[in-house]
């Protein structure tokens, strides 16, 4: 019975702490880029703790089958969601340096 009321809040604390690391990531514009660097990182290391211990309410469900860690909720949203944000970190990283996407309205 108690671990079906823990498997939504460990759901929902996976979920925030993912928009915690993509807010930090991708919408905090006072930090330089090395701090936003250790900062997400750290975050990323945060977020994978709380993932595999979600993951670990979400397998003492099955009882006695032997449930992978890895294919449950958290691990995969974990998996998925962390390969795409660093993916779009670093075109991100690269877009900024290296296009221009506003015209000089200056020479007009």
């Amino acid at each position: 019975m108690s671990v079906e009321i823990l498997k939504p809040i460990a759901l929902i604390v996976c979920l925030m702490s993912l928009c915690a690391v993509f807010q930090v990531a991708f919408l905090t514009a006072d930090m330089d880029m090395e701090q936003k660097c250790w900062e997400s990182l750290v975050l990323m290391f945060l977020w994978a703790g709380i993932s595999v211990s979600s993951g670990m309410i979400f397998r003492a469900d099955e009882g006695c089958q032997a449930v992978d860690c890895m294919r449950t909720l958290p691990m995969q949203i974990f998996f998925w969601g962390a390969g795409t944000m660093v993916v779009m970190f670093f075109a991100a990283q690269y877009l900024e340096t290296h296009c221009i996407f506003f015209r000089d309205v200056r020479r007009l």
